[in-house]
């Protein structure tokens, strides 16, 4: 069953399972539309039906998605989110070099996905109207933190960014749509050096 809280992946099955680019295209697909056929996610990623299939399964197998109550014809499976997002912590996988090594390509395929997302938009952005464009931001900001005060500060974002989405999901539901997109915020905070 979906819940509001988001899963915290530890195992390197289920890393492995939801490290394929397709499958992550087709998890962020499915928490836009929050149901959705094979078909219908097969037009969105333009793919085949039986390979958008077979990536569907393995994401259920994994309990990162399941079937959802049908709607309109029977004949086709309706699949959703099982849980409100997924996170993945370095930490859970430092026991072996593969893990490692998994857990580093995975993150690296979400950090392009996220960029091309990010180029996507500057490539259309002549096309949204001014007040849209007015209202996307971008920056870095460089701060001097210690780990706990990096850690304090993610928290504290994600608490914001919890706020907000719980808003545009209650004012969907009540039936507030108009002039409402999806908004994707990528945020990022790591150590570096000079």
């Amino acid at each position: 069953m979906a819940t509001e809280e988001s899963r915290r992946i530890k195992d390197l099955d289920t890393l492995k399972a939801l490290g394929h680019p397709l499958r992550m295209k087709l998890y962020r697909a499915l928490k836009v539309t929050g149901t959705a056929t094979a078909s219908q996610l097969a037009d969105q990623v333009d793919e085949a039906v039986s390979l958008v299939s077979y990536h569907l399964r393995k994401l259920a197998t994994h309990g990162l998605i399941e079937e959802a109550q049908a709607r309109g014809d029977a004949r086709e499976r309706w699949w959703r989110p099982a849980d409100d997002g997924i996170s993945t912590r370095d930490e859970d996988f430092r026991d072996s070099p593969e893990s490692a090594a998994v857990h580093s390509a995975v993150t690296r395929i979400y950090a392009r996905q996220r960029n091309e997302m990010y180029e996507s938009y500057l490539d259309t952005q002549h096309a949204w109207p001014g007040d849209w464009r007015n209202a996307v931001f971008s920056s870095e900001r460089i701060l001097s933190l210690t780990a706990e005060e990096l850690q304090r500060l993610g928290d504290e974002i994600n608490e914001v960014i919890g706020k907000w989405r719980a808003h545009g999901k209650d004012a969907r539901e009540a039936g507030d749509v108009e002039g409402r997109e999806n908004v994707a915020v990528h945020t990022y905070g790591f150590p570096f050096r000079t």
